[in-house]
Order: C-alpha cells, then structure tokens, then sequence
C-alpha cells in the first residue's frame, strides 16, 4: 500500500520507533525488502539517491518502485533521497514519489532554506512530502567524496523547519554516509536538544555501521526515520559472494535469489532493531 512518508513517521514519533528507509537500485532489493516488511507486518520507505540515477536511471527504477509500494501488504512510502536539483525532485513526483528531499545542507543556512521552501512547494501541488537537511552528515551517498561532518544547530533546527514546512528533518549529529572508518561518536546532547526545539520527525542519515545500543538511544531521543543503504548493498553482495562460494548458483536465477536474500536479511536485521515490527 503505497502511503506518505509523513503518514509512518508521525505514527513513528508517537509510538516511540523508527521505521527504516532502505536505499535500493535494482528489483532485487526491492523485492527482499518489501518481503522483510510483509513478514514481520513493518512499514517502510523505499529510497533512491539522485547520486545513483547513472546507475539506476530514474524512470526505470521509480516506475518500478512504486508499483511494488502499492502491490505491498503493508504501508510503503517511496522517497527521493537526496535530491541535488530541483529538476529530478520534479520527475521523481511526476512517477508517483510520495515524499522528496532537497539536500541543500552544503549551501550557506539561508540559501538551504530557500531552495527546501521551492521542494516544499512543488511537493504540495502533487500531495507529497518533504526532507530537509541542516548540518552536514559526513561522506557522500557513493563514497566519491569525504564530506567533513558539521553538526546540526539546534538553535538553527527549529527556524529551518518552519520556514521550509519539511515534513521530516535531517540532522547532523557525528553520522556520516558510507562504512566509518572508526565506530562512529553520535552527539546524544546535541539530538536531544533539537528534540526539543523541533516538532517534525527527525532522520537519521549514514545507517551503516552504527550500533543497535546508538540506534535504539537515538530513537528514544526522537529519531523517527533511519537511513540504511550501504548495509543494503555490502548485503547483497556478499549474500552473491556467499552464493558462488558454497557452490549455489547453478544459473541467473539463483543469482537473484542471493541479492533478494542479502536484502531481506539486512531489512529484517534493522527492521528489528528499529522496533516497526508489527506497527503495519
């Protein structure tokens, strides 16, 4: 059942969980995590970066995105993540994308805020929500830059949001994109107090490589959406890699049993963690 993304994290800030959005770039992963949501009765977001369109060209993979979204059992939001123009953001609503983010956290405070107040907008006139981004997360979407991390402010967090009317706010808080090279040292004292100066759900972006015990303190202190995807694709491959060691790949379809096996296992590992088991 295809649902706004703001529909799952407001139920997710009341109920005190997180629901995962899981990035995806192929059919495969598609299929396992929508199977991971199904079983244990999870909402969940689908997502694809604009960073990965060479890959996974939009009118492709969003066409097919949304349509497993509205076949799903359960509620399954499908979100533009990181969205760099204002063109793609645009397409992706064309499709059927029921939420989009203008990542604009490289840009100086007022100009983030009036280029997320145009994704607003245009999100509006098709009924679907918006992200927004203030702070700097660390690393990039593909690993192809190493963006320094630059916490949120929480006195900043509260004017952004309400000058953009985002539906959801990413914040900065020590995570970063792509695997840590060190265990990551989130700042607990800087969410809680944008906690409390922000009413929309908060995101945690850069997933990956953060520990259950981070999570789960993260989501007491008001984290509503997490973002997994180099977990998804580390996954996959290496349920591939599995595959052909073990001598398990006779042909291309057991190939794809083995990515939508790794997808479907790492879904169900976060989707436990995150607590949105049985919140469909």
């Amino acid at each position: 059942m295809l649902v706004n993304m703001s529909e799952l994290l407001l139920d997710a800030q009341n109920g005190g969980y997180a629901v995962g959005s899981f990035s995806v770039s192929n059919m495969e992963m598609v299929l396992g995590i929508i199977k991971a949501a199904e079983e244990t009765k999870s909402p969940i977001i689908l997502q694809i970066a604009e960073v990965r369109l060479n890959h996974s060209p939009l009118e492709i993979i969003g066409p097919l995105m949304v349509a497993a979204a509205e076949n799903a059992g359960v509620p399954v939001a499908v979100h533009f993540d990181h969205g760099k123009t204002l063109e793609k953001i645009e397409q992706a609503l064309d499709i059927g994308f029921t939420s989009v983010m203008l990542d604009g956290s490289h840009l100086p405070f007022e100009e983030n805020i009036a280029l997320t107040r145009k994704a607003s907008e245009y999100a509006a006139d098709y009924g679907a929500d918006t992200e927004g981004e203030i702070g700097c997360v660390g690393g990039s979407e593909d690993g192809s830059e190493d963006i320094a991390i630059n916490c949120t402010k929480p006195e900043q967090a509260a004017e952004f949001a309400k000058r953009t009317d985002v539906q959801a706010l990413a914040v900065a808080i020590g995570n970063a994109h792509g695997n840590y090279k060190d265990e990551p040292k989130l700042r607990f004292d800087i969410l809680e107090k944008i906690r409390d100066t922000v009413d929309v759900p908060l995101v945690l972006h850069g997933g990956t490589g953060i520990c259950a015990q981070d999570f789960r303190r993260c989501i007491e202190l008001g984290i509503c959406k997490i973002n997994i995807a180099t977990a998804t694709f580390d996954a996959v491959q290496n349920s591939v890699k599995t595959a052909y060691a073990e001598n398990r790949i006779k042909g291309y379809y057991d190939l794809q049993t083995a990515e939508v096996e790794g997808a479907y296992r790492n879904a169900l590992k976060h989707i436990e963690i995150f607590g949105c088991a049985g919140k469909a």
